[in-house]
């Protein structure tokens, strides 16, 4: 178990560093009042709800519910655990844990028994890279990329590098550095030879082009020949440490600015990603040579919301597309894809036609979800054909009625009846016909309006008035410990209405029993739960008085407790109702009583 930060130093660095300096390197803000706002990371959004105030030092975003403080904000915007981002913030706030840190934040949770392979590729890296920048004999690999339009930037950038021709030199470095052959074969840097047992490196005179993990850890190689060797692009086979499904070329260097930017463009090769940074597209990722898959969605999912597909322009490569747009907004993505002319993939389009045609003509003209299926639709259909033209309208239509918003409908029934000069009308008919909102659908939606009040409130405006005093006694109660035992006392052991509220009470009674003082950074240090987390630091943006009065108080409490008795009283008013449908008139009359007891107590 990983050594305890003493409270002490924890304070130290929250004393060291300022909220809205480290949200400010992910998100733009600009003051308004005492708080300042942007565009919250953690979720697609135009307008921003994101606030961050530095006289709390807490952060909330008022669309998604996210919140804490710069400990909670380093961990889900990074993705470490609250040990891991103490030891980052310490190390920006010139703190001195006088701890050993974690193997994680020093190599990016790579398990011991991997860590041999992960140093031989990042070795090999390092001497590929020097090869080709440095050296005499990788002066025609160099060359060959400058004509390819790679700049030094770019080669510097992804580690681009070269692999002699050499059949043991990749071998024979890592032997003689104490590496493990056992290791290194298992790892896909070399070969074992049936006939002896023998071992050659699997990349010789190849540019090598590194592929890292999620974390920038060099984990294997794709290595383009630079002859008529075949095949054209050798890529490491899978490994303990490179699994395909898994992996998003360029991911580590383009997080942040997916983040900032709430975009991510989706490549179907590491090339197009090149090509793309050079073209000024800096939040371009991509899979390695494997369709989509369902890891890939969620750590785009984790990061952003808005994605933009750019796969070639071919058939293979709308299909591609296609399958990757469904998967995505399947996933809850709001999905674009930028189609590219005349069959062409992003690297060919953009040598042929440069850099800001590509941006402005495929990037910023990219078509909406909605647009790119009525293209798809129209695939392998001769639309001068009656028959096609009318599967083409029926599909059209099944694609239209997806879309929950009645503007979108408007929008895309009109370019169909222009397009094919049918009356508006007559589409609107067929769409209401085709398919109402589905029974299922509308249980779900009912569902989750039952399950989750505090939620649709929010969402609503909605205030209800025991769901706000019970934010406004924990709020009092966060700012004062004598409070806290106050509210627990007037509440007669009776608990909050709300779950979360119930258990942020308990863990702050628990908080102050251990002997902390009133401390909105420690207590939400102290809460290992995320989404408590989140309705603590929520309810510490509220402005209130600086002491309630008793009568404030007792408003609140009473607030509470009358909600417990609406509750019963409702079910009194079923159990009655039960009684006279069982003509059961002597126990329906004893009920009524009751009731009439309970509201004379509210």
């Amino acid at each position: 178990m990983a050594e305890r930060i003493a409270e002490e130093k924890l304070e130290e660095i929250r004393q060291g560093v300022e909220i809205t300096d480290v949200i400010g390197d992910y998100v733009q803000l600009k003051k308004h009042g005492r708080n300042y706002f942007g565009l919250c990371p953690f979720h697609g959004e135009n307008t921003p709800s994101f606030s961050v105030s530095p006289d709390k030092q807490i952060y909330h975003c008022f669309g998604c519910g996210a919140g804490g403080n710069v400990f909670s904000f380093v961990m889900e915007i990074d993705g470490l655990t609250f040990q891991e981002a103490a030891f980052k913030l310490a190390d920006r706030a010139n703190v001195q844990l006088e701890l050993e840190a974690p193997l994680s934040v020093k190599k990016k949770a790579i398990p011991e028994n991997l860590r041999q392979m992960v140093e031989a590729h990042e070795l090999l890296r390092k001497f590929y890279h020097h090869l080709l920048v440095n050296t005499n004999e990788g002066q025609e690999a160099l060359e060959y990329l400058i004509n390819r339009g790679f700049t030094k930037q770019s080669i510097e950038k992804f580690q681009i590098g070269y692999s002699l021709p050499s059949w043991e030199f990749a071998t024979n470095l890592l032997q003689k550095r104490g590496y493990a052959t056992e290791d290194i074969e298992k790892s896909g840097l070399i070969i074992k030879r049936d006939r002896d047992g023998t071992f050659f490196d699997r990349f010789r005179n190849r540019i090598m082009f590194p592929i890292y993990d999620h974390q920038g850890n060099t984990i294997a190689f794709s290595g383009r020949a630079l002859g008529d060797d075949e095949p054209k692009y050798l890529n490491s086979p899978e490994t303990p440490i490179f699994n395909k499904s898994k992996i998003l070329y360029n991911f580590h260097q383009a997080r942040s600015i997916i983040r900032k930017q709430q975009q991510v463009v989706l490549f179907e090769g590491f090339a197009d990603v090149i090509a793309a940074d050079r073209a000024g597209i800096e939040n371009g990722v991509a899979t390695m040579g494997t369709s989509i898959t369902p890891e890939h969605v969620s750590s785009i999912k984790k990061n952003v919301q808005s994605v933009t597909i750019c796969y070639d322009g071919d058939n293979a490569g709308i299909e591609a597309a296609y399958r990757a747009a469904l998967m995505l907004d399947e996933a809850g993505c709001t999905v674009k894809v930028a189609v590219i002319p005349d069959g062409l993939d992003p690297d060919d389009y953009i040598r042929n036609s440069g850099s800001d045609k590509f941006k402005e003509d495929v990037i910023s003209s990219s078509s909406t979800l909605t647009s790119f299926k009525l293209l798809y639709l129209r695939r392998g259909k001769n639309l001068l054909n009656e028959g096609d033209r009318l599967q083409y309208i029926e599909e059209g239509l099944v694609e239209i009625n997806r879309l929950t918003k009645a503007v979108e409908k408007d929008f895309y029934l009109r370019q169909l009846a222009n397009e094919f000069s049918i009356s508006l009308d007559a589409l609107k008919q067929q769409l209401n016909q085709n398919s109402p909102l589905s029974p299922k659908k509308e249980k779900s939606q009912l569902e989750q309006v039952i399950r989750q009040p505090q939620m649709v409130m929010r969402q609503q405006g909605l205030k209800l008035a025991y769901y706000e005093a019970e934010r406004r006694l924990i709020s009092y109660m966060l700012k004062d410990n004598e409070i806290a035992y106050k509210v627990q006392h007037l509440l007669q052991g009776k608990a909050f209405n709300i779950d979360d509220h119930q258990a942020i009470m308990t863990y702050l009674l628990g908080f102050y029993e251990e002997g902390h003082e009133p401390d909105l950074n420690r207590f939400l240090n102290y809460l290992e739960d995320n989404k408590l987390k989140r309705v603590v630091a929520d309810i510490g943006m509220m402005t209130l008085n600086e002491e309630p009065s008793d009568q404030e108080l007792t408003d609140y409490i009473k607030q509470v407790l009358n909600q417990s008795k609406m509750l019963k009283i409702k079910d009194k008013q079923k159990e009655q109702q039960e009684a006279e449908r069982q003509n059961d008139y002597k126990r329906a009359a004893t009920i009524a009583m009751e009731i009439i007891q309970l509201r004379k107590s509210l």
